[in-house]
């Protein structure tokens, strides 16, 4: 097995459809709600792809350039979740020209797109639950579905019982992928997205569909149109089960995302514990699947990482620099680079805001520089992690990508205090070098005795690499 190559250079941006951008209004439902107002499970605000579209530059200019797209499918829900027609783009986001168009813009632009792959359930629109729901045990779509007993009661209060729903959820009905017929129309809906021009999926709760036989025909189904579809799993916890050759390239790495909040927001981790946690995430999976995994800060699932750190630029900061600099594909969710609030869902799906002045571009201007950064070294693309040194003490880390000349070290300081660091060039596989560079934030630092001393601000971080040296990207 071997994972897209197009992967190690990539970094992602996750767009929630109905809240980054109204492109066409003349889409948006009657009861459209005004643009910005508070997030609810309800209410549209007029998102589409046409405004996904439209907004290409600035998505270029941060440097992007792999979009995942949460569902864009037929449902009625402005999260898309519960879907009621596979084959159809939802109206509120336009049309399957809009579709086609922006697959081919953004690939003319050197982007790449993947989609939301949601095969564990449905919605209660769904043309087989449909039927179902009418004609109950007559129904010839029965055994699509779970069903306990008939008849079934698909609304009301209270939750699922006459039959499986997601989460016990009523208006999630839960697909039986053990019966041929829905195997076959789902990989069917698979390859029918795929030979659209597709470059991946994001599976949604794919540890539901307990059945490694259903996802290795999926990743073939996937390959046999597109050997460089990039697979991406949903799983939660640290599962190697999920990566190889009949599974995922890669999975969504919350347990980093879990550590990187211990340490920054909370610090109820100290550095050797971060360390130790860091260097679990390094030996769960193979090094190709590692360098794989998606990598992200906030989702549609998280609250908003400006509001769990109360706004603390230093620490927002931090924690973007760790997140680029881990082995894997950052991921930026729409909005993060600029400061957006938000708790729990549905809070954390707020419409942009494309009035400039609210925005902090101050943090954007980091994000952008650490994804140019990514985007420029070999070592932050292929390289491997290693854990130099922590210091519980202090509260410091050492961590080096990557070998020999081309190695960039991270420098860290996770306290409220100014710390000094001190790093041996010969150690890091520099040789006796005279200086090194700050490639974060343009500074040089001198060698004395054979040591460069680095003062780090609280909360602040540099990525240092051989003064002059030239980036080496892939």
């Amino acid at each position: 097995m071997s994972v897209p190559d197009w992967i190690h250079s990539a970094v992602f941006y996750q767009i929630f459809p109905d809240r980054f951008a109204n492109g066409d209004p003349g889409n948006d439902p009657p009861n459209v709600e005004p643009w910005g107002a508070p997030p609810n499970l309800y209410g549209f605000q007029g998102g589409d792809l046409q405004g996904v579209l439209n907004r290409l530059d600035y998505l270029l200019d941060l440097g992007v350039n792999a979009l995942y797209l949460n569902p864009i499918f037929m449902a009625s829900s402005n999260h898309r979740y519960n879907t009621y027609d596979y084959y159809r783009i939802d109206p509120k986001l336009g049309s399957l020209e809009n579709f086609t168009a922006l697959i081919e813009t953004v690939h003319q632009r050197g982007m790449r797109v993947i989609l939301d792959g949601v095969f564990n359930h449905c919605g209660r629109g769904f043309f087989a639950f449909d039927d179902l729901t009418e004609n109950q045990e007559h129904s010839p779509y029965r055994d699509w579905f779970h069903v306990r007993r008939f008849p079934i009661h698909p609304y009301g209060p209270g939750d699922a019982d006459s039959y499986f729903g997601w989460w016990k959820l009523k208006s999630l009905p839960k697909f039986n992928t053990d019966n041929p017929q829905v195997k076959a129309y789902l990989m069917d809906v698979v390859r029918y997205w795929t030979q659209m021009g597709i470059d991946g999926w994001r599976l949604d709760v794919p540890n539901e569909i307990d059945d490694d036989a259903f996802w290795a025909e999926f990743r073939e189904t996937v390959h046999s149109i597109n050997p460089d579809a990039y697979l991406l799993g949903e799983i939660w916890k640290v599962d190697p089960r999920w990566v190889g050759p009949s599974h995922f390239d890669g999975l969504m790495n919350y347990p980093l995302r879990e550590a990187l909040v211990a340490f920054v927001s909370s610090e109820s981790s100290s550095a050797a514990e971060f360390g130790q946690a860091l260097q679990g995430l390094l030996e769960a999976y193979p090094r190709e699947n590692v360098l794989a995994q998606y990598l992200p800060l906030g989702s549609h699932d998280t609250p908003r990482i400006h509001t769990l750190l109360h706004g603390d630029l230093r620490k927002l900061r931090l924690m973007f620099l760790i997140q680029f600099i881990f082995p894997g594909i950052p991921a930026i969710y729409y909005g993060d680079e600029i400061g957006m609030e938000g708790g729990k869902d549905p809070d954390n799906r707020r419409a942009f805001p494309w009035d400039e002045a609210s925005w902090d571009h101050e943090l954007r201007k980091h994000v952008q520089r650490l994804v140019q950064l990514r985007r420029s070294f070999s070592a932050l693309q292929y390289g491997w992690l290693e854990i130099v040194e922590t210091d519980q003490e202090q509260r410091t880390l050492l961590l080096k990508r990557g070998e020999g000349e081309q190695a960039l070290v991270v420098a860290i300081n996770g306290s409220d205090t100014v710390r000094t660091i001190g790093l041996n060039p010969q150690t890091m596989g520099w040789g006796e070098v005279v200086s090194v560079r700050d490639y974060l934030n343009g500074a040089d630092y001198f060698s004395q005795e054979g040591r460069i001393l680095l003062e780090l601000p609280p909360w602040e971080g540099m990525i240092l690499g051989l003064a002059g040296s030239q980036p080496q990207s892939s």
